[in-house]
């Protein structure tokens, strides 16, 4: 369930304004799909020219294009506890987000509604579950994103990560939510989607989600769910790469 519309030049503007935001001594977590990897190439081309800094990946993907171009990295659990640096910043992609200023739920012209809130689905690429540990375990979590990933409200498929022993009761009780579960199948194999971590993907359509948190709280409570990409109060700045320039809001 990748998804697309935006231009090249559109996403490595996005990525590119969130890369120069990274510090030298900074830790990173680096997000996976192609608007984040304009961002970790901007990064590498940083340390080549001697910046330090360290990342974190949340794919193997983005740990593989991070190594190509020259980032040191360090694993999730060597950032926590007591001795541990941190997670500085972290930049990654998403499907949709709904961005404060756009909202009008009331109709009156003003921001208000559970939607004005910064809330992403995440999850084409199926790395949700290590990219929401590591979004969330940064200081800053910096999304980059094109025009076309905006939207008034969130109504894009959730993917979810299962248990594959799970996935006909976490089906059900996706339908008992309200939701349509479709498996992800893999392109170019026979089979689904599995995951870094083994999982499969259920890619769950809701219509136009008006309480991303609760049905988010929902779907946590749900046995045999890993993790879900509705990413809830974790954004703190948005990037949005245009024809000419970078709109940036903070959430």
């Amino acid at each position: 369930m990748k998804t697309t519309g935006g231009t090249d030049a559109q996403k490595r503007r996005a990525g590119e304004s969130a890369a120069a935001a990274v510090e030298d001594g900074n830790v990173v977590g680096l997000g996976t799909g192609s608007t984040a990897a304009y961002a970790i190439r901007a990064i590498g081309r940083a340390v080549d020219s001697g910046l330090d800094v360290r990342g974190v990946s949340t794919s193997f993907d983005s740990r593989a294009l991070a190594r190509e171009h020259g980032i040191p990295l360090i694993e999730l659990d060597a950032t926590c506890g007591p001795d541990g640096p941190g997670i500085d910043i972290a930049i990654d992609g998403a499907d949709q987000v709904v961005l404060p200023e756009t909202i009008d739920t009331d109709g009156t012209g003003g921001e208000s509604g559970a939607e004005a809130t910064g809330t992403l689905i995440k999850g084409g690429g199926a790395a949700h579950a290590r990219e929401k540990v590591v979004d969330a375990a940064a200081d800053r979590f910096l999304v980059v994103v094109d025009p076309a990933k905006r939207t008034e409200a969130l109504d894009a498929d959730v993917p979810v990560e299962v248990l594959p022993e799970a996935r006909t009761t976490a089906a059900a009780a996706i339908r008992d939510a309200g939701g349509e579960p479709t498996l992800r199948r893999a392109e170019r194999k026979d089979g689904p989607v599995v995951t870094d971590n083994g999982n499969l993907v259920l890619d769950c359509s809701f219509g136009r989600i008006a309480d991303p948190d609760r049905l988010a709280e929902t779907l946590s409570a749900i046995p045999g769910v890993l993790e879900h990409g509705l990413f809830v109060d974790l954004a703190d700045e948005i990037h949005v790469g245009t024809d000419d320039g970078v709109t940036v809001r903070s959430v």
